[in-house]
Parts: structure tokens; sequence; C-alpha cells
């Protein structure tokens, strides 16, 4: 498979699982299949628009944040924080085209400027002036809001001489900018590491999931909650292959509202339907918990692991061409004098 096929396949495929899940975030799962039948949710809300929530929001600034380092020769956790900052900006102050520039162009994109669901760790942190980080952090939170966002560094580094511990322990320390507890930015590393295993390698996501178990340790020796972790990823690598009704498997797992569940699950979504990449996210969005953070990372893994997904899916989908210019820069456009306008002056806008 062609390594950019599979970082579009996985920034299309998060969208499209955070935008199946999104209508159903806060609802039963009783409410689910009561309104939408048998089967759940399975097609985009017909009584609403196509939306994207936070999730894809935060992971295009955390795209354009890696892509602004890079282009600037800045520190890459820095530029991160500094992106984080900017989304801020757009879920507490109104489109102004004259407003000072952060490091994202995507601060010109007026439709990013709308508030979903955002999550109040989040909004808390990054009121902050100073980022947390796994040695000082601002909280013991260990909610989603920290994996949602980090495929970007999974898949930015692969082919390059970037050591894989080491972009795992950078989407760990991305997550702590907001998420201070261990199972808050450990289950970030894991997935980061699960997704440039099967970009970088073209390992299935079992293998990957594999991968990822046997390389935590070494990376996490100290930590207090990652045999936890492990234990919980292992029984979804299980769950996937017993013939049980997936509702019920994804209920043993947990809700998503925490960063390893929401990795567990997507896991056991994306192993258990690993050649279809629609019944995977309709079994991951289709439970009463986090049902757009398990649908978009769901849709992430599989989205990368297929190298792409189904047309009709992205029919509507918001915010499409923003998601297909951040996902052709991560794999590697040559630096020309629209990218200039994107990294160095931020200039650039769409339409």
């Amino acid at each position: 498979m062609d390594r950019s096929d599979a970082i579009k396949g996985c920034l299309f495929g998060g969208a499209v699982g955070d935008a199946l899940g999104y209508p159903v975030e806060f609802l039963s799962a009783e409410s689910i299949f009561r309104f939408y039948g048998e089967r759940g949710i399975t097609e985009y809300a017909p009584d609403r628009d196509v939306q994207i929530s936070d999730d894809t929001q935060m992971t295009l600034f955390t795209a354009v944040g890696l892509l602004y380092a890079s282009a600037n020769g800045a520190d890459v956790l820095t530029c991160i924080h500094r992106a984080y900052r900017d989304w801020f900006r757009t879920q507490t102050s109104r489109y102004a085209p004259d407003a000072e520039k952060g490091v994202s162009w995507l601060l010109n994109v007026p439709g990013l400027y709308r508030q979903r669901a955002p999550g109040n760790t989040c909004l808390h942190a990054l009121s902050q002036s100073e980022a947390g980080t796994i040695a000082h952090p601002l909280n013991n939170s260990k909610g989603c809001g920290g994996i949602m966002r980090v495929a970007p560094i999974g898949v930015y580094f692969c082919g390059t001489e970037i050591p894989i511990d080491r972009s795992d322990m950078l989407a760990a320390e991305s997550a702590a900018i907001t998420h201070g507890h261990e199972l808050g930015y450990l289950p970030a590393a894991m997935f980061a590491h699960i997704l440039r295993r099967i970009v970088e390698s073209g390992a299935s996501v079992r293998d990957a999931v594999t991968d990822a178990i046997s390389a935590m340790p070494a990376l996490f020796p100290e930590s207090l909650h990652l045999r936890s972790l492990l234990a919980l990823v292992r029984r979804a690598l299980a769950l996937a292959g017993e013939n049980r009704d997936e509702l019920e498997c994804i209920e043993e797992l947990g809700e998503g509202w925490v960063a390893e569940e929401t990795l567990a699950i997507a896991v056991f979504c994306a192993v258990r339907f690993a050649d279809d990449f629609e019944r995977g996210v309709i079994a991951a969005v289709n439970h009463g918990g986090d049902s757009d953070s398990t649908g978009a990372v769901t849709g992430n893994l599989l989205g990368a692991a297929l190298g792409a997904v189904p047309p009709r899916v992205l029919a509507g989908l918001e915010l499409k061409e923003v998601i297909g210019e951040v996902a052709s820069d991560l794999c590697g456009r040559p630096a020309d004098e629209v990218w200039r306008k994107k990294y160095v002056d931020r200039t650039f806008t769409i339409g």
C-alpha cells in the first residue's frame, strides 16, 4: 500500500467515524437503537448536517502544529501546544480575518470557529499559558481528549530517522498538555505506536497492537497504571476473536469517556472488522458512551490499515477540503509557495 494512501485514509477515516458518532455521543444505547433502528445509526443522521466534532478539529491542529515546527525548525511539542492554543481561540472568539496570527493557518478557516462539544478538560488546560507535562501535570484527568487528537503524530514520522519510541513519547507528551493522569497519556503513546506500525510496516491492526503491547513497558518502565491499560487492550484483542454480540463486548470494555476505554473499544472494532471500514465504525459508535471519540479512533485505525475510506461516506463531510489539505501535507508536500503561505506566512485560505 502507498504510504500516502494510508495517511490520507487515517485522517479521513477518523473524521468519518467522528461525524457518524457525533449525533449520538450523549445517548444511551437503548435510545440509539430505539431512534435509529435495530442496527443503530448506520448513516449520517438525516436530521442534521454532517458535522465533525472537537475530535477532528483538534486532530487538524495537531497536524498543523507538527508541520509548522518542521517548516520553521522549531520545537515540536512547543508548536503543538501553540496550535492547541489556536484551537482554543476558535472556541472562545469569533472569526476575525485581521486577527493576530498564531502558528496555524487553520485560524483562517471560518468553519472551525464552531463549538462542537469541546471537552472541559481541554478548554480549562488550554486557558492556561503554560502547558501541562508528564513531569508537571495540570490535572489528574484521564479523559479521552488526549488520545482522540494524536493520530497525526503516529503517521507523520513514518519513513523518517525519528525512532518509533520518540514519536510514541511525543504523542504521550502531547496528550499530557491537557490530560495529566497516566491513563490520559499512556493510551496516546500506544495509539501512535499502532498507527506507525500499520503505516510504516504494513502491519495488520492486530499485529500492530501486539507490537505496541510489547513496546510500552520499556518506554514507561516506572508506570503505575500501564499494567491495567495493557490488560484492557489484551481483553479487546481476545473479544475481537470471540463469537459474541459486538455491543456486549464493547460494554465489557467500557464507554470510551476515558482514554484507555477509547483505545480498547477502537482496537476491538478495528480488529473484528479488519476488512470492512463501515462495519467497524458503525460498531464503534453504537453504544452508550463517547461515540464520536471511539468512532474517530476506530476510523483512524481502519482508514490507515485499508488505505482509504469508501467514497460515499465522504459525501457532505464538513471541512472535507481542509482535511484533504492537511492530510496531503502530512504525506510530504514539496515546500512550494503554497507551503510557505501555510506554514511560514500562515496566510493560506481555502475557497
